[in-house]
């Protein structure tokens, strides 16, 4: 009797153990994430906006998500901007293969009339047209920023925020990100943003990153 029912029980916890470790997933990620935009005027209200964006995952060893930006910036004050813009993205999934994703996107940023620091907000929705299903996201994002002293580093800036995302999909805010970090201009058609960026997500897998961001902003 044991000889048979010792077999059963060795397969059934052998099966067991697999179901679980398929279903355990590393949320926890290193990513380089790399962004070059580009800004040419068209008039005084109006900018002409490009971007190409890389992002490498799997503690920086593979390109996970790859993307592309065209639309326009417009200003109808000095403190306030609206963007509508398209993203073509390749990104990805949990079964590394590389879905097409088009995402149309409205972002609206305000800086606050303060003097002494820069203190801005953006609001995104963006419409994500991508299998199974379509859905959309608002993104609501806080930025302080201020001035470095010269003698430290010359014509940089030291800014922080934090960015909240509520999904269509989940109905939730499912989404935190923190940021910090340095912006420098190099000349006047060249800046450099370097920073860290904290993101925790309890959906998405994995969700907890640790990212280091490098923005270049062309502007012609």
């Amino acid at each position: 009797m044991y000889e048979k029912i010792l077999p059963a029980f060795a397969i059934i916890c052998f099966c067991a153990a697999l179901t679980a470790a398929q279903l355990i997933t590393d949320d926890e990620d290193l990513q380089s994430w790399n962004d070059v935009q580009l800004t040419v005027p068209l008039n005084k209200s109006f900018d002409f906006y490009t971007a190409v964006t890389l992002r490498f995952g799997k503690n920086v060893s593979r390109l996970n998500d790859g993307r592309f930006a065209v639309g326009v910036v417009w200003k109808p004050t000095k403190a306030l901007s609206i963007m509508p813009f398209y993203w073509n993205i390749q990104a990805r999934n949990q079964r590394s293969q590389f879905r097409q994703e088009h995402r149309l996107n409205l972002r609206a940023t305000y800086r606050f009339p303060v003097k002494s620091f820069g203190l801005i907000h953006r609001s995104t929705y963006e419409y994500r047209m991508r299998a199974p299903a379509n859905t959309w996201r608002y993104r609501s994002a806080l930025t302080f920023e201020k001035d470095l002293p010269k003698k430290f580093i010359p014509d940089a800036k030291f800014f922080f925020g934090d960015e909240v995302f509520y999904d269509s999909a989940t109905k939730k805010f499912s989404r935190n990100r923190f940021n910090i970090g340095i912006g420098k201009t190099l000349n006047k058609n060249l800046a450099v943003d370097v920073y860290y960026m904290r993101q925790n997500d309890g959906f998405s897998h994995p969700g907890d990153l640790n990212t280091l961001w490098v923005t270049w902003r062309v502007k012609l």
